[in-house]
């Protein structure tokens, strides 16, 4: 059995648990199992490359196959799931072209949902954005790529969910979760660009705290997203044209 299937065992009786929640508050089967699969790969519990058994899924959601097969499908038109003939559903792999084209929409999309979130931010989400930052620079001596990863996602989180556009919080999401177990790894490619995103993340704070203009916000969270891509392109395609400029 591999590590994912373990893990997605695991969770098995929670994911049962939200699909009869979700009924009764009204929510259909399909979109159920859709919030539940989507959730899980977002949170690799179903990694890269994991097959999808609808029984199997169906059985752990406590509902037929026919919504967990709708919900694949709407998963599928997301880029999240791939069918493969004589094989079926998998969670979708990513490769340096999707890691690319997903930053540089990332780049685009949550700079500006930043910018739009930045005069919402309050005090308490400052103070935990500094804090999650510098629980970043500590795992800088004993680096982590995964920890220093989750942490990151979290502190750009806090920046950019008080943004009052929905649509734009959703497509963030959504390529974050594209990205699989890439978003986690990226740091192990290039573990020197960690330390200059905590000192971005310093020059962030500092903006948003001063009230700094909105383009100036976004402008800073868009050089931020690509300098990330850049190390990573330089690091495996020394020479190549990269994705985005920095400024």
């Amino acid at each position: 059995m591999s590590a994912a299937r373990r893990v997605g065992a695991a969770g098995a009786a929670g994911a049962a648990g939200a699909a009869g929640t979700a009924g009764a508050a009204g929510v259909s089967k399909s979109q159920t199992a859709y919030r539940s699969i989507k959730a899980r790969i977002a949170n690799q519990e179903l990694a890269p490359g994991y097959r999808l058994v609808l029984g199997t899924l169906a059985a752990e959601l406590d509902m037929s196959v026919v919504p967990v097969r709708e919900a694949v499908r709407q998963l599928e038109a997301e880029g999240l799931v791939t069918f493969e003939r004589n094989v079926g559903a998998r969670v979708s792999m990513v490769d340096d072209t999707q890691y690319r084209f997903a930053m540089q929409a990332i780049g685009v999309v949550e700079s500006a949902a930043t910018a739009l979130a930045a005069r919402s931010v309050t005090a308490a989400d400052l103070r935990r954005a500094r804090a999650v930052n510098e629980a970043m620079r500590a795992t800088l001596t004993r680096f982590d790529p995964r920890t220093f990863s989750t942490l990151n996602a979290e502190f750009h989180h806090v920046l950019y969910a008080r943004c009052p556009n929905p649509r734009l919080v959703e497509i963030v999401a959504a390529e974050w979760a594209r990205l699989g177990a890439m978003r986690d790894s990226i740091f192990a490619f290039v573990p020197g660009r960690a330390a200059e995103s905590v000192r971005e993340h310093d020059q962030l704070l500092a903006l948003v705290a001063a009230r700094a203009p909105l383009g100036d916000i976004e402008q800073a969270v868009r050089r931020h997203r690509m300098g990330t891509l850049n190390a990573y392109l330089s690091h495996e395609h020394p020479g190549e044209s990269l994705g985005l400029p920095t400024s």
